[in-house]
This record gives C-alpha cells, sequence and structure tokens, in this order.
C-alpha cells in the first residue's frame, strides 16, 4: 500500500483537500482508504443503541454490520495505537490518505493558507514531500502545488506515488 500524508494547521483545507482527491483517485480506478487522527475522544456509537449498551457492559470491542457496511469499535485498555499499527488493520488498498499523525515517518503534502498567519511545516520536515499553497513560496526547496487546482495536485501525487499508470 502507498501512503501520502495531508499536514498543515487546523482550518487550512486539509479535510477539504482529501474529499476532493479521493473521487479523482478512484476514478482512475485505484482503491483508497483513508485514517483521521482524533485530537480527542471521540464516538461513533449513540447512548441507547444496542451497540453502546456492549461497550457500557464492558465489551471490549462491538462490531457493528449491516448490508451496506461494518464497523469494529474498539476500546483501548494502553496506549494510543501508532500509524504503522493502525496500517496492518486496513484492508489492502492502493493508497491510504493519511489526515493528522504529524509526528509518522510518511510522506506527507503540506496544506498552506497564507491568510491564517501561521508558519509553514516544511523548511524544519524531511517528511514534506510537497507544498500545496494558495500563494507562490519562491523559498521553498519543493514542490509547490496550486492549492485550487486538485487535478493538477492528483497528477502529483500519482507520479510521486508510482502510480502514474493510473494517470
Amino acid at each position: 500500500m502507498q501512503i501520502l500524508g495531508l499536514l498543515g494547521w487546523s482550518g487550512s483545507g486539509k479535510t477539504t483537500l482529501l474529499t476532493r482527491l479521493l473521487p479523482l483517485f478512484t476514478a482512475r480506478g485505484l482503491s483508497v482508504s483513508t485514517v483521521k487522527h482524533a485530537h480527542s475522544g471521540f464516538d461513533l456509537d449513540r447512548p441507547g443503541k444496542d451497540s453502546f449498551r456492549h461497550r457500557e457492559a464492558g465489551a471490549r470491542e462491538v462490531l457493528i454490520a449491516s448490508a451496506t457496511r461494518w464497523a469494529l469499535l474498539h476500546e483501548l485498555a494502553g496506549p494510543e495505537p501508532d500509524l504503522a499499527a493502525l496500517l496492518q488493520r486496513l484492508s489492502p488498498v492502493d493508497l491510504v490518505l493519511v489526515e493528522g499523525f504529524k509526528s509518522a515517518g510518511h510522506p506527507k503534502i503540506e496544506v498552506y493558507r497564507s491568510d491564517l498567519g501561521s508558519e509553514p511545516f516544511w523548511p524544519d520536515r524531511a517528511d514534506v514531500v510537497a507544498v500545496a499553497s494558495d500563494i507562490a513560496l519562491p523559498a521553498c526547496d519543493r514542490p509547490v502545488l496550486p492549492l485550487d487546482d486538485t487535478q493538477a495536485i492528483a497528477d502529483w501525487c500519482l507520479g510521486f506515488l508510482g502510480l502514474a499508470g493510473h494517470v
């Protein structure tokens, strides 16, 4: 599986870019999964539902299934799993897009928006392989991709990942 991450400050447009890239990749025949890091606790379940009651009663894992999808809820008793451990749980696909997991070593595209006023990550990060930006970055020593041209970003990603046969 090829892995490519999106890195950027909150509000930079990481999720927007990811959701614009996904249909372009799948239209080219790629199977794609995503991994998203949540900074705080989250729940996919709702109080009162049977699966919620199963977890409340002490189930370590609850698998919910229907004709259209299934989900496995796993309660953690130890430390938060790292990206490598989570990737092992995914079914094989051509590409995994990762949002978050800033400290993991996989290659990342930085999503940089000038109006946020934040310092870019790329000058100090070898894992940032390109920058998708709303402005030109003449001092940047890696590819700068136009943030509003999703097609160009998708083409660059496929070339970088060696999946250009899907272009």
